[in-house]
């Protein structure tokens, strides 16, 4: 049986390959106690995002990983290992596909019963694709929006500005931390004890209160001062919003980022604590689902209150304007998506979220690279920015990993520069390339990624297809397609990729092409979709779009 997980460190391997050997690694440290939100269960983050489908799968992935040859290819059907066949050795070593439903039945109920007798499991993002790197993953893409928000109404900062939101998982933990790194006060609303330790221990908050009252004094001594803080507040979302309303508090921004989007497994019901949310969810699962589309209403409808009061309030990507309107609440859309507010602009320009794995477990290989990076881009004012701040901020857990978000040709770079760091020796080992799911085109999320596109395409899900295809058709060592992610069954279909930098040509010669696929592709669905500064991308940078 297994026992603790952790992912093998040095330059030692298990596996017959290193291409092998950095999955092998990569899923270990997804559930890594360290990393993962809840190791024993394989849940990785996100409510029940899990990286294998029991422990037997996981046995078995594990075995098979070890034992695969250079030219064999696994695939994994949602989270079990159910064959591996000959292929190249340029093909991927892993080939996974989780939670897809035919479109029809791919709905939470029926999704939950095929579940429940054990025929599937929910994969989050990169849960099943094994990329998960604890809250870093996301950090990036938070810090942009709030970055975004700060340029564009506030003089380019957050100083003196509070910010509330909720959710203190494996995605909303950055959510503080972004708003400290623009200057910002942040109120964040978390209802598990447990969670708020973690996220004091790690640095992403700076203290814990039990009251608004507490939490709003402390935030306006703060923006007094112009100082940021990060404020924990134990209590429930839905209720200390309401209350906000009542005591005619209006936030500069606020948001959310609860696992609303799994309404039974990642939302917690007003009223209940932790424990009694425990029993009934599992004694009675349709009165705790009752319980909580109550609780979401009055969520989002506290959330329009605030924005009607000038407060800048945005979906942050977990669907609780989704879930709110599913039971009954017809105004949930008045606030906007952050992607479609905020970030697209840098999906027209190709710009996404990339990071990479020091499989060695050596910190001073992510050093080595941070100053090279540092080197190569230093006429990038946002990339050295970034760096330079998490450089400080973050500590590592589990193997250590830096994620940035890079345009086209940046992502070809930085594929090369690891390559060669790795083949002269100055890194200890290969190293693992791959990003988050939340591109442009990577994912078909209506609600998230793809709302309110210019030609109404929101839900064509082709280009998460056409994007895993090529992944895999260029060699990537993983290629992964799943259904879900942070918003939920039938609200998203999105892939993964991941390859390895080893010192090889045959390497080399992988990342030149494999790190262009998600980024021009990118770039092209939106020109596809008619944004003219994609179309412009597309000619300055020679990308060919026959139509």
């Amino acid at each position: 049986m297994l026992q603790a997980i952790h992912s093998p460190t040095g330059r030692n391997i298990s596996c017959k390959n290193w291409e092998t050997e950095a999955l092998f690694r990569l899923l270990l440290n997804s559930l890594d106690p360290r990393v993962a939100e809840n190791s024993e269960e394989l849940i990785v983050y996100g409510g029940k995002g899990k990286a294998a489908r029991n422990k037997r799968s996981l046995e078995v992935i594990i075995r098979e990983l070890q034992q695969l040859d250079e030219d064999h290819t696994l695939l994994i059907q949602s989270g079990k290992p159910v064959a591996v066949f000959r292929t190249f050795p340029f093909s991927p070593r892993v080939l996974s596909s989780t939670a897809m439903v035919v479109p029809k039945w791919a709905n939470d109920d029926y999704f939950n019963m095929l579940e429940k007798k054990g025929l599937t499991m929910y994969g989050q993002a990169t849960a099943a694709s094994w990329a998960y790197i604890g809250v870093q993953g996301v950090l990036q893409a938070t810090f942009e929006t709030m970055s975004e928000i700060a340029n564009r109404h506030f003089a380019g900062t957050l100083k003196g500005k509070l910010v509330v939101t909720s959710g203190l998982g494996g995605m909303g933990s950055a959510q503080p931390l972004s708003v400290k790194m623009n200057g910002g006060v942040c109120i964040i609303v978390e209802m598990d004890e447990a969670k708020i330790k973690k996220r004091l221990v790690n640095n992403y908050c700076d203290m814990k209160v039990h009251s608004l009252d507490q939490a709003l004094k402390l935030a306006y001594e703060a923006m007094s001062m112009g100082r940021p803080l990060a404020i924990a507040l134990q209590g429930n979302a839905a209720d200390i919003y309401c209350e906000m309303v009542d005591k005619g508090v209006t936030p500069h921004i606020v948001t959310d980022q609860t696992a609303v989007h799994d309404l039974l497994n990642g939302y917690i019901p007003s009223g209940l604590t932790l424990d009694q949310a425990s029993f009934l969810r599992n004694k009675k699962p349709e009165k705790y689902l009752e319980m909580a589309a109550e609780t979401v209403i009055a969520h989002v409808k506290a959330m329009c209150k605030l924005q009607e009061r000038g407060a800048i309030v945005f979906d942050y990507g977990n669907n609780i304007r989704g879930q709110a309107n599913k039971a009954g609440f017809e105004r949930a859309f008045t606030f906007p998506g952050f992607i479609s507010e905020y970030l697209r602009p840098l999906y027209c320009e190709g710009r996404g979220p990339c990071r990479w794995i020091a499989l060695s477990g050596d910190p001073g290989d992510i050093y080595k690279l941070d100053e090279a990076v540092l080197s190569t881009f230093r006429s990038d004012e946002r990339i050295c920015r970034w760096i330079k701040f998490v450089q400080e901020k973050i500590y590592f857990y589990g193997l250590p990993a830096r994620t940035c978000w890079l345009d086209y040709n940046e992502r070809r770079q930085i594929g090369e520069l690891i390559n060669n760091m790795v083949a002269s020796g100055e890194l200890s080992a290969p190293v693992a390339i791959t990003r988050d799911h939340s591109e442009g085109s990577t994912m078909a999320a209506p609600t998230r990624e793809t709302e309110g596109l210019l030609d109404g395409s929101d839900a064509v899900s082709d280009w998460p297809i056409l994007n895993a295809l090529m992944n895999a058709s260029n060699g990537a060592a993983m290629v992964s397609i799943q259904h879900g992610g942070g918003v939920g069954i039938g609200n998203s279909i999105h892939s993964g990729m991941t390859a390895v930098a080893d010192g090889s040509l045959a390497a080399l010669k992988k990342l030149s092409n494999l790190l262009t696929i998600d980024p021009g592709l990118n770039i092209i669905r939106h020109a596809d979709a008619g944004y003219l500064k994609a179309n412009q991308k597309v000619h300055e940078l020679g990308l060919k779009k026959p139509l």
